[in-house]
Parts: structure tokens; C-alpha cells; sequence
């Protein structure tokens, strides 16, 4: 009966998804009020009929009943509750319904949050949401129907896939859903621009917060599926250019690109049109890298290799949704005004500059990964395109995109003295060098790439904070406190963000430099030496899960000395795990995190004389890797809490003099 309930909810989302997507559209040409507020009561009963059919997914599957066929397909009785939970959205269909109620969500906090927006433009808001919302629940309603039941009813279920059985992964998902789906709502804001024929500062001051939190969901989830990929999957490795990586990789970069530009349109008054452009490509793949993993083109750890039926009706949905927004660009964006004028070097011109190395970054990572594809569909030959193409390409785009991004933000508006930004980062770039210069002189042998890895990171971050010493420093330390309080919170996060970039390239810069990798087959007794440390097999035996068996190996770890071995500084377990609900085996790395890096040990296959596979690895500044997507996305909360986000465009106040409020400045808000 749940499940019953649970798909009738999903019908009556559909049929109100397609009132709202017509009726505000109607009321909002006509002007009719009593047809314009059906937008928010229809946004907030789908969300509620959307979470009604999730909870009744869920339901489903702590209760393990196996008459639902997805229940039988990723679940079974002895899975921990966590992975029941998360065994939800751990499938195609369960994944897409996930899907379906973060986009509902956001168009239901439109509705709640959004009551400063013109009456028109949240309408047609609301309606483009809509309008996308109704493809997604045709698509599960006809070819994916999570409540299909299964007759006679299975005794027990086949078990989720045993990598998808970890905490990092249970919750990796829904934050990279929140990033994919928070961009549709840039996507309905730029195609209601277009409708409405007016892009100016208030509509980028009302996108731009919604977009920040897509792109902090989105970094968060792709961090999360890097460290889970690191510790899990016993490779060593935290990024392989996996087309599915990808895939959430290129809405991040145009999303980033987006956020910069929206700040060009609502300080200037200028790019509208590529702004306008930029919202619809963002979503738009993200709506690529629904396909990718839906369509069972490919096969990989992340994606969900379904029937292709299935991907042809995402590629007819693709089709419309970028085709018909891209049209609507094609007529209505050359009747977008331009604004302001401003000269190359100026803060708008380090933007455009920042925005055009993301996009063809972006364009990198797009061919990189869809040229195997296409070259597989026309001519059935199979090439791998992977890191070598990644790092040759997408590397270089970097290196001058993070050097002017320390400079980007010392240049005034409109017009800029390059000169004099340069002048006021002597002292950055002094220590840089200096940093360059100490890591040769302490080993000589160090590469030329490293030597400027480290200069380009301690460049990023000390740059990064310059501004924010700057404002908050320029008067003496007197007062100082009073003017950080007094600093737009966006300042201090764009602080935090730019700082985490720098951080990140220091440990990538580190940790692919001097990382150190052993490879022993062991037997009992038997001591690998990996970068200081001596690590001595004492022994493996079995070891009973929840729901699988594990071979679990036991090492002690001593500091290495000439003299012999030291007293022993800790005992490290990694495990291979065979799961009772798939043939499919595990392994468990062991990892020990130390001040300069992480001790990481595997074990791998017997090979039947009692010798072990043992890879052993120390991994120098691992850790700046995660902290540094830390800051990054508390750059972007902390931009949030600013009162010009929680504001948003003034809203409007009855006046005498109708055409009083159509020359109001959004700065009135500030």
C-alpha cells in the first residue's frame, strides 16, 4: 500500500508540475494576478507530493520489501540501516526520484524565500522549473517507475554494489545532486529573463545566491566522491578523468564562470547576454552528465548502466530543454541592451578573462570526454582518452587563469592600473620566489613544474588574502577589528575561496612530486621500507562483518633506523571484503594520517605460498587536497550570509508615481 501511495503521489506531482508550467505563463502575459499566484502553491504541493513518493521509496527499503522490484534489485535484509537508507538513492530509479524532489525543492524555496521577485518573473520562474520538472517525472513515471512491483515476491534481495556501501558515498550523492539540480534554477531565471526581454542588476542580485549554493553543493559532492574514491577504491589515487568525474566537472567549471560573470551584471550593468548564455550551458551539463550516467553509453563505478531506451528519452528531453532555450537565446538575447563600457585592464576585464580560460577549460574536458563516445558511435573504433590528454590540456589553461586571479581583484572597476596592482603584490611575489627558491636549495633535484607549483601556490594564497589585508589593515592595526566587522561578508569569502585554491595547488604540487609507492609480495614476518617507515606483516586472518567476510591483514609500523627496528608506533588493518549478497570483492586501504601526509597500506591477493600483494604508499599533503575544497566551499557559505544575498533586490513599496520604482538602483538594497 506505501507503494502505492508512493506512486500515486508521483502522478499528482506530474499533474500539478503541468499546471504550473502553463497557467503562470498564461497570467504572466496577460497580466492576470489571480492566474500569476497559482505559481506558489503549485510549487509547494509538488515538493510536498515529491517528498510524499520519497519517504514511501525509503519506507520501502528499511522495511526490506522485496515485492518492490527496486527494493530486490539494491537491497537485502542484512545490510546495515545506513546503506537500507542509502540503498534509496543507490539506483537508477531511487537516484532519479532523489533527483526529482531536490528539483522540486528548490522551486518550493523559490516560492517560500522568493517573495521579493516581481510577481511576473517568479511566475515564469516557476513555470520553467516546472516545465522541467514534468520531463523528469514523465521519465520516471513511464520508463523508470521506482514502486514497479515484482511477482512472486522474492525471500531476499540482491544487495547493493559493496562500493556503494560506505559512509563517504551515502552522502556524496546528495550533495552532487543539490549542485546539478540548484543550477536549473539559473537555468529558469535566465530563460524567464528571456521570456521577459529584461536582464539588468536586480535579476543578478536575485540569481546570484542561488547559484553560490548550487556551486558549494557541487563542490562539496565532487570532494566527497574524490576523498571516497581515495580510501576506498585502494588505487591510491583521489581523481582519474573518469568520464563520470567529468561529468560533474564541467557544470562546476561553468558554474564558476557563471558566478563571476553574474557579478559583472550587477555591478556594471554589462555581459548579459553571455551571462544569459552561460546560466542555460551550466544546466545544460548538467543535464550532459545525467545522460552520461543514465544512458548506459558507458561503463563505470559511478554510473548507472541501464537500458539505452532509457537514454534515448533523456536524449530527446536534452534536445528540447537545450535546444528550445538556446533558440529562445538565438531571438531574444541580440534585443539585450549592452551596459556600461569598460576598458581591458579593469576589474570587469580580469572577469571576462577568468570567464573565457573556464570555458574553453570547460570545452577541454568537454571533448576529452565525449570524443570516445561519438568516435565509438560512427565508427565502432574504441580509443581511451584519460590523464595524459587531461593534464596536457587542461593544465596549462589553469596556470595563467590562478596567476591573474591575485591580480583580478586589486584593479578598480571600469578602468585599472596594472602597474600599480603589480606594485601592491611586490611583497607576495618576493615570497613566492623565495619559497621557489628554498624548496631547490633543499633538494636540488626537485623539477622545474614543482619549483613552480610551489611558487604559483604560495602566490594564490598569500594574493588571495591581500585584498582582505588591504580593507581591513589600511588604517593600522587600530581599528582593524571594527573594519573586518564592518567588510562585506563576500569579501571574506572570496578571501576564504581563492586562499583554498592555493592550498589545493600546494598539496597536488606536493604530493605528485615527492610521494613515494612500494609494491612486496609478503609473507609473515617479512618489512617494507616506505619514506621512513618500516612496516612488518605480523599476520592475516578472517574477519566477520554485517554482511560480508573479510581478510584482514595486521601490520605494525616502526620508525625506520639503522640500528634496527624502533618501538612500534602503531598497527594498521587494511582488509579485502567479500560481501554474502555479491560476488564482487573489496578492498579496505588502511590509512594513517600524520602530520606531513598519510601513511597508506593494502594488502591484495594470496599467492597460494603464503605471500600477500601488499602496496604500500606515503602521501605528502594529501590532506591539503580536501582542506583546501574546504575553504573553498566555506568561501562560498560564508559569501551567503551576506546582507545583499539575504536581501536580495529591494522590494518594491507602494508609491504614487507608478514609474518611481522602474528607476530604483538595486544599490538601494545595499
Amino acid at each position: 500500500m506505501v507503494a502505492e501511495l508512493g506512486h500515486f503521489a508521483l502522478i499528482v506531482a506530474m499533474v500539478v508540475a503541468a499546471v504550473q508550467a502553463t497557467v503562470p505563463l498564461v497570467g504572466a502575459a496577460r497580466g492576470a494576478d489571480e492566474l500569476i499566484a497559482v505559481a506558489r502553491p503549485a510549487a509547494l504541493i509538488q515538493f510536498l507530493m515529491a517528498g510524499v513518493a520519497f519517504f514511501a521509496l525509503m519506507y520501502c527499503f528499511v522495511q526490506s520489501d522485496f515485492s518492490v522490484l527496486t527494493v530486490f534489485q539494491s537491497s537485502h535484509s542484512l545490510k546495515p540501516l545506513l546503506y537500507k537508507v542509502t540503498g534509496v538513492w543507490g539506483n537508477h530509479e531511487g537516484s532519479l526520484l532523489l533527483w526529482i524532489l531536490i528539483l522540486t525543492g528548490f522551486g518550493a524555496a523559490v516560492a517560500a524565500f522568493g517573495t521579493n521577485l516581481p510577481p511576473t518573473l517568479a511566475a515564469r520562474v516557476l513555470a520553467v522549473q516546472a516545465m522541467i520538472g514534468v520531463g523528469f517525472l514523465a521519465f520516471i513515471l513511464f520508463t523508470s517507475n521506482p514502486f514497479e512491483r515484482v511477482f512472486p515476491v522474492p525471500l531476499e534481495g540482491r544487495g547493493l554494489n559493496p562500493l556503494l556501501q560506505d559512509p563517504g558515498l551515502a552522502i556524496h550523492p546528495p550533495f552532487l545532486y543539490l549542485g546539478y539540480v540548484g543550477f536549473s534554477l539559473a537555468f529558469s531565471f535566465a530563460v524567464a529573463a528571456l521570456i521577459e526581454g529584461r536582464v539588468d542588476p536586480a535579476w543578478a542580485r536575485w540569481v546570484r545566491p542561488w547559484t553560490l549554493a548550487a556551486w558549494c553543493f557541487l563542490t562539496t559532492g565532487i570532494t566527497l566522491g574524490s576523498w571516497w574514491a581515495y580510501y576506498e577504491l585502494g588505487w591510491g589515487g583521489f581523481w582519474f578523468w573518469d568520464p563520470v568525474e567529468n561529468a560533474s566537472f564541467m557544470p562546476w567549471l561553468a558554474g564558476t564562470a557563471l558566478l563571476h560573470s553574474a557579478i559583472v551584471v550587477e555591478r556594471r550593468d554589462t555581459l548579459k547576454a553571455w551571462t544569459i548564455l552561460l546560466a542555460i550551458l551550466t544546466f545544460s551539463l548538467s543535464l550532459l552528465g545525467t545522460f552520461i550516467v543514465r544512458s548506459g553509453v558507458l561503463t563505470s563505478v559511478h554510473a548507472f548502466a541501464t537500458d539505452p531506451a532509457r537514454g534515448l528519452f533523456i536524449l530527446g528531453f536534452l534536445v528540447v530543454v537545450i535546444g528550445g532555450s538556446l533558440a529562445l537565446f538565438a531571438v531574444r538575447a541580440p534585443a539585450l541592451k549592452a551596459g556600461g563600457l569598460f576598458a581591458p585592464i579593469s576589474r570587469e576585464g580580469a572577469l571576462v578573462l577568468n570567464n573565457l580560460l573556464l570555458a574553453t577549460a570547460c570545452a577541454t574536458v568537454l571533448l576529452g570526454t565525449l570524443y570516445p563516445l561519438f568516435l565509438d558511435a560512427l565508427t565502432g573504433e574504441k580509443v581511451s582518452v584519460g590523464p595524459p590528454f587531461f593534464n596536457a590540456t587542461f593544465g596549462p589553461l589553469m596556470v595563467p587563469l590562478l596567476v591573474a586571479m591575485v591580480v583580478g581583484p586589486l584593479l578598480p572597476w571600469k578602468r585599472g592600473d596594472l602597474r600599480g596592482a603589480l606594485e601592491r603584490l611586490r611583497f607576495t611575489f618576493l615570497v613566492a620566489a623565495s619559497a621557489g627558491v628554498t624548496v631547490y636549495a633543499m633538494a636540488t633535484d626537485t623539477s622545474l613544474a614543482a619549483i613552480g607549483g610551489i611558487i604559483l601556490a604560495t602566490w594564490i594564497i598569500l594574493g588571495g588574502l591581500r585584498p582582505l589585508y588591504e580593507r581591513v589593515f589600511r588604517g593600522g592595526v587600530a581599528g582593524s577589528a571594527e573594519r573586518l566587522r564592518a567588510l562585506p561578508r563576500s569579501a571574506i569569502g572570496m578571501a576564504f575561496a581563492h586562499c583554498g585554491i592555493g592550498v589545493i595547488v600546494m598539496g597536488l604540487t606536493v604530493l605528485l612530486t615527492w610521494q613515494v609507492e612500494r609494491d612486496q609480495v609478503m609473507r609473515v614476518g617479512d618489512a617494507m621500507n616506505v619514506s621512513g617507515y618500516t612496516i612488518v606483516l605480523r599476520g592475516v586472518q578472517s574477519a566477520a562483518g554485517p554482511n560480508y567476510v573479510a581478510q584482514r591483514a595486521n601490520f605494525d609500523v616502526h620508525r625506520t633506523r639503522s640500528e634496527g627496528l624502533g618501538p612500534v608506533l602503531m598497527t594498521l588493518h587494511p582488509e579485502k571484503r567479500s560481501y554474502v549478497d555479491s560476488p564482487q570483492v573489496t578492498t579496505e586501504a588502511a590509512i594513517e594520517p600524520t602530520v606531513m601526509g598519510d601513511l597508506y597500506v593494502v594488502v591484495g591477493d594470496a599467492d597460494g605460498t603464503g605471500g600477500y600483494a601488499v602496496r604500500g604508499y606515503f602521501k605528502p599533503f594529501v590532506h591539503w587536497l580536501w582542506f583546501g575544497a574546504a575553504l573553498m566551499v566555506a568561501g562560498g557559505v560564508v559569501s551567503l550570509t551576506d546582507r545583499r544575498h539575504r536581501v536580495g533586490a529591494p522590494s518594491a513599496r507602494k508609491s504614487r508615481d507608478p514609474g518611481a520604482l522602474a528607476g530604483a538602483h538595486p544599490s538601494a538594497a545595499e
